[in-house]
C-alpha cells in the first residue's frame, strides 16, 4: 500500500510536468482514495475505462488523454457527469499525463515505440517525438511489418521515400502535420498516428515515406511504462486496460 499523494508527486517530478504548456491539466484530475494498492492504466478517459478500472479493483487510474481539455466547454454535461459519477462511486483517482508522456526520453510513447521497432534514437524530434536510425538498412516492407506487429494495426503507408530505410522519425498521435519537418531533417520514414488530407502529396513531393498506425495504437506504450515504473517504485500491482479504438 502507498499514499496517493506520494505517488502523484513522484510521477509529476519524473515527467517534469511543469515544463509543458499543456492542452489540459497534467497529473491529478479527480481525487479518490488516499491509499493505493493497485494501479490501472489506459490510453483515453471514458466511462467504459472507468468501469473497467473499478472492476479491476484499482484505486488509481493513469491515462494519456484525461477528461479536462482547455478547448472544451467548461460544463459538466451528461458525458462528464457519467464519468465523474463512475469515478466517485469507485473512489478512484484519475491522473492524466499528455505532453509530458509524449516527450519523456525513456517512458514516452515515441521512445517506447522506437525501442520496440529497433530504432536507435539519436535525439528528440520537435520536442515530443524521437529521431534515430536502424542498425542496418532495412527494407521498408520489413519496417512496416514491425509496425503492424507492435501496434496490432494495419498501418496506412505512403511509400514515397527511400527503400531500404535508414533514418526514422516518430511522433505519436495526431502529429501528421510534422511530416514536412521530418523531410527537411533528412528522415526516410515518418511514423505517427494520424494523417492529414495533404499528407499523400506532401510525402510524394518531398520524397519521404509516411506511416500512420493509429492515434490510439501508437500511444499505448507510454502509459504502460509509467504504470510499471510507479508500481515498481511503490510496490504496487498494476494492469493495462485495453479499450480498443480504431482511430
Amino acid at each position: 500500500m502507498a499514499r496517493r499523494d506520494e505517488i502523484l508527486a513522484f510521477a509529476d517530478e519524473l515527467l517534469d510536468v511543469g515544463s509543458y504548456a499543456e492542452f489540459g491539466p497534467a497529473g491529478a484530475q479527480v481525487l479518490g482514495a488516499r491509499e493505493v494498492t493497485r494501479l490501472a492504466c489506459g490510453v483515453s478517459a471514458s466511462l467504459e475505462l472507468f468501469r473497467a478500472a473499478a472492476a479491476a479493483g484499482a484505486q488509481l487510474l493513469l491515462v494519456h488523454h484525461g477528461i479536462w481539455w482547455r478547448n472544451e466547454p467548461l460544463v459538466v454535461d451528461a458525458r462528464q457527469r457519467g464519468r465523474l459519477q463512475a469515478l466517485f462511486d469507485a473512489d478512484l483517482t484519475l491522473a492524466a499525463y499528455h505532453l509530458p508522456l509524449d516527450a519523456h526520453p525513456g517512458l514516452g510513447n515515441a521512445a517506447r515505440l522506437a525501442a520496440r521497432l529497433g530504432v536507435e534514437v539519436d535525439g528528440p524530434f520537435l520536442g515530443f517525438g524521437v529521431g534515430g536510425r536502424l542498425p542496418a538498412p532495412l527494407p521498408l516492407a520489413d519496417l512496416v511489418e514491425r509496425v503492424r506487429e507492435e501496434t496490432g494495426r494495419e498501418p496506412l503507408v505512403f511509400a514515397e521515400g527511400p527503400d531500404p530505410v535508414r533514418r526514422v522519425a516518430i511522433a505519436t498521435g495526431s502529429a501528421g502535420h510534422d511530416l514536412i519537418s521530418a523531410a527537411r531533417e533528412g528522415y526516410d520514414v515518418y511514423l505517427t498516428g494520424e494523417p492529414e488530407e495533404p499528407t499523400l502529396h506532401t510525402a510524394r513531393e518531398l520524397g519521404i515515406t509516411f506511416v500512420a498506425a493509429g492515434h490510439y495504437a501508437t500511444e499505448r506504450l507510454g502509459v504502460q511504462a509509467l504504470a510499471e515504473r510507479l508500481a515498481g517504485e511503490f510496490g504496487l500491482e498494476w494492469e493495462f486496460l485495453e479499450i480498443p479504438n480504431p482511430v
